[in-house]
Formats: structure tokens, sequence, C-alpha cells
């Protein structure tokens, strides 16, 4: 009962919370972009919770041990720390671009931003759905095995490759073609935490060097 009525508390928060961060920016409610965004988001993060919930709720709990506090590495308390910052920043700066109206995008872009924001929520949860040891951290548990199978048989790192979708939809589902640099330093951010996961998987995950001559790719499929 305690960990569902903290899902449904973090699922409150996070919707009071984008609402601060993108309609006092946009110092309006008539922004309907934003409206669909936090919809959008709120159910592709909210069903699969229930359902991990329902069938792994030990999964559920890794994905909401998230931040700095969380990371045992240096390197990944800063990228983490950036993260959560670049996110935020990104949809204050999309708020701002609608109010001011420095680079609108069309209507149909804003919905294609929307289907990118639920492909990339759905692909980070599908990866934890086929590996229950996903966590939104960077840590080995022990029992802990290699997953080659699923979206693991293609890249590496398939729950990043959600990141990254998802970075691209939250500027265009709000409506901003300049929101789009924050795929810069999350990219760069995203590359340089899968180098130093990757040294600690190497160092601690039985079977994580074969696996890596497996499946070659880490992040997109015959390019890196």
């Amino acid at each position: 009962m305690k960990k569902d009525l903290r899902v449904v508390g973090t699922s409150i928060i996070g919707i009071g919370v984008f609402g601060a961060l993108l309609f006092v920016p946009a110092w309006t409610f008539n922004y309907w972009q934003a409206w669909v965004f936090i919809a959008v988001f709120t159910v592709s993060t909210s069903v699969p919770s229930i359902y991990l919930r329902m069938k792994n709720p030990a999964a559920l709990e890794r994905r909401m041990h998230v931040g700095p506090a969380a990371e045992t590495r240096t390197v990944q308390k800063w990228i983490i720390t950036g993260a959560l910052l670049l996110v935020p920043a990104g949809m204050v700066f999309s708020a701002f671009d609608h109010r001011f109206g420095w680079s609108p995008v069309p209507t149909v872009v804003s919905v294609i931003g929307d289907a990118l924001v639920a492909l990339g929520l759905g692909i980070s949860m599908l990866v934890v759905i086929q590996n229950g040891y996903a966590a939104a951290n960077v840590t080995v548990e022990a029992g802990q095995k290699v997953i080659t199978t699923g979206l693991y048989g293609f890249v590496r790192h398939p729950m990043y490759v959600g990141g990254v979708i998802l970075l691209a939809g939250i500027p265009l589902a709000l409506g901003s073609w300049w929101g789009l640099v924050i795929l810069i330093p999350g990219v760069i951010g995203l590359v340089l935490r899968i180098l130093d996961e990757e040294t600690m998987l190497q160092q601690e995950l039985d079977g994580y060097r074969d696996y890596t001559r497996k499946v070659r790719y880490r992040l997109v499929p015959y390019v890196w």
C-alpha cells in the first residue's frame, strides 16, 4: 500500500511540477501543446508503472531510485545532475519560445513530437519489462545476468535510445524548433554515461564482455 501511495504521489507531484515549468514561463493556460504533452507523458509513464507494480514491483522500485544520491560513481553523479537540470530547462525554454513566438512549429509537428514522447517513454518502459535489473542508476546487483534478447539484441543500451527519442520529442510537442538544441548536451551526456557504465559492467557483470562482441552497437545500429 505504501508503495502504491508513493507511485500515485510521485505522479501527482510530477504533474504539478510540469504545470509550473510550462504554464508559468508561457504565462498562459491557453497552451494546448503543454496540456497534451502532460497528458501523453502521464499516460505513457502511469500505464507501464501500473503493469510493473502488478508484475514486477522490484523493477518499479529500481526505476524510482533515481538522482545523484543513487549513483555510486562520481562521473555518473555529475551526468545525472546535468540530465535532471537539462530536461526541465528544455521545457522552460520551449514554453518561453511558445510565449514569444521565436520558432513556432506546425500543429502536425507538435503531434509528431507527442508521438515521439510516447515512443521514447514506451521503449524505456519496455526495456524495464525485458530486463528487471534495468535501473535508473548505474549499478550491478547480486545475481544480475546479461540480457541479450529483445531490444538488447539490437543495441547494448536500448533505454538510452528511448531517452534520445524523448529528448527530441519534448520541444516539438511543446511547439518549439529551437528547443531541439537540448539534444546536443543531452546526447553528449548519454555518450559519457554509456562509456563509464560499460567500463563498470565489463569489470563487474559476468558475461558482459562476450555480449559486447555479439552486439557491437551501443546506441545506434551501424553507427555507434
